[in-house]
């Protein structure tokens, strides 16, 4: 579990839950000291061992107060024009077991605007960062930490930014998931350590990854060393960059090149 994420630590800090006999819980200290660094930052096991103490005492007032005013919020939102909150339909056997009340997904579609176009305008005239965004969603998330203050400077700021005009949204070219079910040449090691190229994107179709390229959000690759490159996500990864979609990981961030194996 990232406590930086469900909880209230820094970047970095997760733990294990562990109870019962299903795990040996020796092994998994052996394969966590694997991954792990011999000079840690006592600043995160602080900021972890506080957040359990926290919730320990008192976790269930806090989180439900939070989830109380996220759900006062998630009902504002749907009611703004042309923005949807999504619920009821992320919760099916092919898509979730449950949801996380705290965290309120918004599609921007019927609003005309991209959920890029949403996220870049909260930022640059509300201060507002949202916690995800693409192509027709943000995601808006609440933690124990907010008040109606912080809710109500939320709404306010997706209010206006409903009665505001932005230009049409690029679109993107959505790939068919077969077209994401890229083929394995080589090993992602193999692949890695091969001799390089550096092509066009247009040129790397077909082409065996030499690189690892992930759109953020999701943060999930699209692309992993080894795999055979295919047009369906190139130009995925091609309109999505053009609508400003985020590719952290690539040599080329704007995806015009692609490293293959020569």
């Amino acid at each position: 579990m990232s406590i930086h994420k469900m909880g209230a630590g820094f970047e970095q800090g997760s733990v294990f839950h562990l109870q019962g006999d299903l795990i040996d819980s020796v092994r998994l200290s052996h394969c966590a000291d694997l991954l792990s660094t011999t000079s840690p930052n006592v600043l995160l096991y602080a900021a972890m061992d506080g957040w359990r103490r926290q919730m320990a005492l008192h976790g269930q007032k806090l989180l439900g107060a939070a989830l109380k005013l996220a759900a006062e919020a998630r009902t504002e939102i749907d009611n703004l024009p042309g923005l949807n909150v999504l619920e009821d339909r992320l919760v099916a056997k092919e898509a979730s077991h449950d949801l996380d009340r705290l965290q309120i997904m918004v599609d921007t579609l019927d609003a005309g605007i991209s959920g890029y176009q949403a996220s870049d305008w909260l930022r640059a005239e509300r201060a507002i960062n949202v916690g995800l965004a693409d192509h027709r969603r943000i995601v808006a998330q609440f933690t124990f930490a907010d008040d109606e203050k912080q809710a109500d400077r939320l709404i306010s700021a997706l209010t206006d930014l409903t009665r505001t005009s932005l230009p049409a949204p690029k679109s993107v070219v959505l790939p068919t998931p077969d077209d994401l079910e890229l083929e394995q040449v080589l090993s992602p090691r193999e692949a890695f350590f091969a001799a390089q190229e550096t092509v066009p994107a247009e040129e790397a179709v077909g082409r065996i990854a030499a690189e690892q390229v992930t759109p953020y959000p999701p943060g999930i690759p699209a692309i992993l060393p080894g795999e055979r490159i295919t047009p369906g996500v190139v130009d995925y990864l091609r309109s999505g960059v053009e609508a400003t979609m985020v590719v952290p990981d690539a040599a080329d961030p704007s995806v015009k090149t692609i490293r293959v194996v020569r």
